[in-house]
This record gives structure tokens, sequence and C-alpha cells, in this order.
């Protein structure tokens, strides 16, 4: 090969490594998790037929708000993420990005996912997208090293995707919406739970409180995850006795929670790692399973 055309070669790899790296930063799979839901959310909200342009807009615009909030997420918390096994080979901890890039990198997509949400589709889905990037940021990054209260008031962003799908197509909030926020809000607490007795020793490395750091027997942590899932059970037939779906997506969703409960109680019974990632595959089916229910229902 001549020397120019390594040069050049050299000069493609290291920016295809770069661009990968910002895609790194913007958590791709927290996104497509949050587009699944926001999808969902639109959906719900139609009447007649679906109107197509305005879920577009929605997950451009979340997308871009998604992406933001995930690269400014890691540029708050890359000392920590450099203390933890399960995150020191991010972009930033492991040295492949600058701090001041990525910050500029994930305050554009905010901005500009704010922007295009407030001009393309509606300023209230403008707002409760700007509303979730400023509590996971502003409030629940912070109070991690602080409380495990920190996995409630997280919860409140990590919920709001629905919410926003349905605001777009309806221009407002009903109960029917509140609803697929109350879904995914209870959801996320065995979800979050199985994750942190996983990788308890990390969060104790990196002072983050999770429950599971902050009391080691795991009772606390046990009841929890059995409260939550307990409860998402009746919210979860909601749907069904709002008309925003029949039968078959209440027998799937009561057949999903008491699968979903089952591996929760078979953690509190036996705390090890191989159960907690067995709940956590189990709460990765759980959501899409129940969406996909609901959706089918309504058509």
């Amino acid at each position: 090969m001549r020397p120019n055309s390594a040069a050049a070669s050299a000069v493609l790899t290291a920016t295809h490594g770069s661009l990968l790296d910002y895609w790194e930063l913007t958590k791709p799979s927290v996104v497509w998790l949050i587009l699944m839901s926001t999808a969902v959310g639109c959906y719900m909200a139609s009447s007649g037929s679906l109107p197509l342009l305005v879920i577009v807009h929605t997950m451009i615009g979340t997308a871009l708000l998604a992406g933001g909030t995930g690269a400014l997420n890691q540029w708050i918390e890359r000392e920590a993420d450099a203390k933890m096994r399960r995150t020191e080979n991010r972009p930033l901890p492991a040295g492949r990005l600058r701090p001041l890039p990525a910050f500029i990198f994930g305050a554009f997509l905010s901005v500009a996912g704010t922007i295009y949400l407030w001009a393309a589709v509606n300023p209230l889905a403008a707002f409760l997208g700007f509303l979730t990037l400023a509590s996971y940021l502003g409030l629940y990054t912070p109070l991690k090293s602080r409380t495990p209260a920190s996995t409630f008031v997280g919860a409140f962003p990590g919920a709001m995707p629905p919410l926003i799908g349905w605001v777009a197509v309806r221009e407002g909030i009903g109960i029917e919406g509140w609803v697929l926020f109350a879904m995914l809000f209870l959801w996320q607490f065995p979800h979050f739970y199985a994750i942190a007795w996983m990788y308890r020793e990390d969060y104790q490395r990196a002072g983050i409180q999770m429950l599971p750091v902050v009391e080691p027997d795991g009772i606390s942590t046990s009841r929890q995850i059995i409260c939550y899932a307990l409860v998402l059970i009746p919210v979860s037939l909601a749907p069904t006795f709002l008309g925003m779906a029949g039968v078959f997506y209440a027998v799937g969703a009561l057949v999903a929670g008491l699968g979903y409960l089952y591996f929760g109680i078979l953690l509190a019974r036996v705390k090890t790692g191989v159960q907690a990632r067995r709940l956590l595959q189990a709460s990765v089916f759980y959501l899409p399973l129940v969406y996909i229910f609901l959706m089918a229902d309504k058509l």
C-alpha cells in the first residue's frame, strides 16, 4: 500500500471509530426502548387512520432528544463510569472521546430534538420532552450518588415516552395516556432493581447509592420488586376497563404480569445474580409483549 493510501486509510478508520463512539454516546439500546414506548402512545391515541406524518415527526424529535439526554448523562457520569466494569469501556471513560465535544454533541441533539418537537409536532409534546430531559439530568442523575430514592425519581422521566406519543396525536393528556405512563412507571422497578442487584459491587465502587448497595441483604430490594410487580398487574388491565383494548389484551397482560411477578418472587427467595439476570430477561420480554397485545387488540 502506498504511503498516501495508508494515511487515508488511517484517517478513515479513525473517523469511523469516532462516529461509532458518538453513536454509542447516545445509548442506542435505550433510545430504541424509548421510541418503542413513544410509538405505542401514538398508536393508542390514534382513531381512524393513522396520522403517519405526525408519528414520523414524533419519532424523529424524540430520537434526537433521547440521544442527547443519553450523551449528556454519560458526560456527567464519566468519572463514575470509569470506576465500573460494565461502563469503563464507554467512549468518555475509555478516552476515545473528549468531554467538550461530547457535551456539545449532547447539547446539540437535545436542543434540536426539543425545537423539532415544538415545530413539527406540538408545544405540549416538546414541553414533556424537555421536562423528561431536565428531570433525568437535573434530578435523577445527581441523586444517584446520594440516595436510593433516585430510582423512584428516575422512574418519572423514564415513564414519559408513551405520554409524549399520546400527546403528539391527541394534543392533550387524558386518563388513557396516564395509564400508559403508569404501566411503564411500575415496570421499571423490577427491571432496574434486577440490574442493580447484578452490578451492586460496580455501583458500590462508583459511589452510586442503589438500594442493593445501601441494604446489601436484599430484603428491601426484594420487597419493592414484588410490590411493584403486584401493582403492575391491575394497572396493566386498566386499558380493558377504559375501552382501549379487549379481552384478548387482558388475558395476555394478566399472564405476562403473573410471569413477571413469578421471576420477582424467585429473586426474593434466592438472591443470586443468576436469578437477577432471569428477572431482567423477563422484564425485557414483558414490555414489548404487553405492547404487542395492546396494539393487536386495538387493531
